[in-house]
Formats: structure tokens, C-alpha cells, sequence
């Protein structure tokens, strides 16, 4: 028996997960459980900080594009080329590539449950060089310019007036609002 590898299928943006549910119902259908044996739509959780709130949304890692772990032979490559909402396998021409299993590795298919290959991502509203007012803490109320944003620590860092002078102070995200 050949071996099952990972492939790219492009499809329409936005049909992601209706080309996924389509080609799941087909594969039932027509009892090809053995032959695709995965339809995966990867997303990854962000957190947005606006406003001073806290959000964890999910993200599609590759809009317009659905992995599928498939035996690639004329009747499953008909069936994933034919299912409404593809346009396509990712490859030269009409000739789909496999991807490297070090590949799909990276984006956490064949690791054992639980690892953690990537953190979340933070999405925040406010840029270096904006005007933001402290919201909480001991420095509640004042008025800065952001110098420095670390997203790995979801810090930031602005200069504040003390003693008649300019001081970098480091703030937690969620502890400044852009003005």
C-alpha cells in the first residue's frame, strides 16, 4: 500500500471550512476513509488587546489553503480537485508535492498532544510612537509616548516625566490605553 503523505489544496478565501466539511461528507460517502485520512484547516489563537480587554480569538494560519493527509492516486486526487471551493493542489503545474514531514512538524502535525512548538500571538492597538495613558498601577493617569514594545514579555516601555526629567518605564500591556 502506498503511503499516505500531506498535501496543499488552494481554495476560494472564505470556503476554508465549507471545503473541508464538503470533502469530509464525500469521503463518508464514498468510503475513502482509508485513503484520505485527514482534512485539517490549521488556525492559531491571537490575543487582541484593545482597549484595555483581553481577547483570545482563532486565526486561520493560511487563508485559502486546506491540508489533507491522503494516498494519492487518481480517485482521491478526483474527488479533493472536484469538491466545490478548490481551485486547485499546491505543486507545479497539475502535479501536487507532498509536504516534508519536517515541515508539517513544524506546524505541529505528527507531535505528540500537549507540545507546545509556537506561542500565541499578540495583536495590540497601539504601535511605538503613540500617545497612551496609564490605566492602572502606580502610574495610573499618566499621559507617555511609547518607546519600546516587547511582544515576547507583552511589555511596553514609555517616557515618563519624574523629578523634571525623562524615565523609561515598563508597563504590562494591559496596563496602558491608547489615547
Amino acid at each position: 500500500m502506498a503511503e499516505a503523505n500531506w498535501y496543499v489544496v488552494h481554495t476560494y478565501s472564505g470556503y476554508e471550512n465549507k471545503v473541508k466539511v464538503d470533502l469530509e461528507k464525500t469521503i463518508e460517502n464514498r468510503g475513502l476513509q482509508e485513503q484520505i485520512l485527514e482534512v485539517s484547516v490549521p488556525t492559531q489563537s491571537v490575543i487582541e488587546i484593545r482597549n484595555n480587554a483581553e481577547k483570545v480569538t482563532e486565526r486561520k494560519m493560511f487563508p485559502g489553503y486546506v491540508l489533507i493527509r491522503m494516498i494519492m492516486n487518481d480517485e482521491t486526487w478526483y474527488v479533493v480537485r472536484n469538491t466545490r471551493g478548490v481551485t486547485g493542489f499546491v505543486g507545479p503545474g497539475s502535479k501536487p508535492v507532498p509536504l516534508a514531514p519536517e515541515e508539517m512538524a513544524k506546524l505541529g502535525f505528527g507531535v505528540p498532544e500537549g507540545t507546545v512548538l509556537r506561542e500565541k500571538k499578540v495583536l495590540v492597538d497601539f504601535e511605538e510612537g503613540d500617545t497612551v495613558t496609564v490605566v492602572a498601577g502606580p502610574w495610573k493617569d499618566t499621559v507617555g509616548t511609547l518607546v519600546e514594545i516587547n511582544e515576547k514579555k507583552k511589555t511596553v516601555s514609555m517616557m515618563v516625566e519624574m523629578f523634571g526629567r525623562e524615565t523609561k518605564v515598563e508597563l504590562d500591556f494591559t496596563e496602558v490605553k491608547k489615547m
